[in-house]
């Protein structure tokens, strides 16, 4: 015991503050980890529970004091950038089917169920909820959660602690990821629109052939409807196509971040 104590000097503190902070950067940010359901300890105490499971790896690694307050502040900026960089990446592909959602509420005259989403602070339609909480469940059920923190365990070998390297081509990075985003959006959001423009042009051709029918009464009812049977049919493609894109979207932060794409 005395030799342990003897052994917890100020570089190991200094060692297991940096990686607790690019664990943090990756707890407040990516899916699951980052969820406001979740109370702000818990998240802090899984932050913690993760560097002490990496530490070991981290024991033996050799750390130049900083020497001022602002070389320390270097140190804990780049650790950050690097779990941020893993946790905004997925946020990212979160996004799409997001938008996908939000894009079928409106197309379908759903945009006055709307639910108080807390994890962005903002109203979004039921139907861009159930497809964030499908995804998630998918993302879990495909073992995302597993890939991101093998990345992350990656990164200590490709980016070791304190080398203050900041990896380059990472703005490049979030903007290829937030085009693939806008595709999925898209891919999946387009039977149900496809679906949906063509009620419209069905409810438009009847106004015109019964002028008498207030088709604004019922073209409501009717768009919701076409909406809530269509999604029912089609969001396992939805869910396939978000499936699909996990994988190529990972790999390309881990390239950004020079690691190895986990499970390959």
């Amino acid at each position: 015991m005395p030799d342990l104590i003897a052994q917890l000097d100020a570089g190991k503190l200094l060692v297991f503050t940096l990686v607790l902070t690019r664990v943090s950067g990756l707890v407040m940010t990516a899916p699951v980890f980052s969820s406001t359901n979740v109370p702000i300890h818990v998240r802090a105490i899984l932050a913690a529970a993760i560097s002490v499971l990496i530490m070991p790896s981290q024991w033996n690694a050799t750390l130049a004091d900083p020497g001022t307050t602002l070389q320390y502040a270097v140190y804990i900026g780049s650790e950050l950038v690097v779990g941020l960089t893993l946790g905004l990446g997925i946020v990212i592909l979160f996004s799409g089917i997001q938008l996908a959602g939000q894009v079928i509420g409106q197309l379908g005259g759903l945009m006055l169920a709307d639910l108080f989403d807390p994890s962005s602070g903002e109203s979004s339609p039921l139907v861009s909820h159930l497809l964030l909480l499908t995804s998630l469940a998918v993302f879990l059920l495909i073992g995302g959660h597993r890939m991101v923190l093998s990345a992350l365990l990656d990164t200590f070998t490709a980016l070791p602690i304190g080398s203050g390297a900041i990896p380059t081509g990472i703005g490049q990075t979030f903007v290829v990821l937030a085009a693939q985003s806008f595709s999925l959006a898209i891919r999946a959001a387009a039977p149900l629109v496809a679906a949906l423009l063509l009620s419209t042009l069905v409810m438009g051709l009847i106004s015109r052939t019964l002028p008498q029918l207030n088709i604004l009464v019922v073209g409501f009812g009717i768009n919701a409807m076409v909406a809530f049977g269509t999604l029912a049919l089609v969001i396992g493609v939805a869910v396939w196509v978000f499936q699909r894109q996990v994988e190529p979207s990972l790999e390309l932060i881990c390239q950004s971040l020079k690691v190895p794409t986990p499970g390959r």
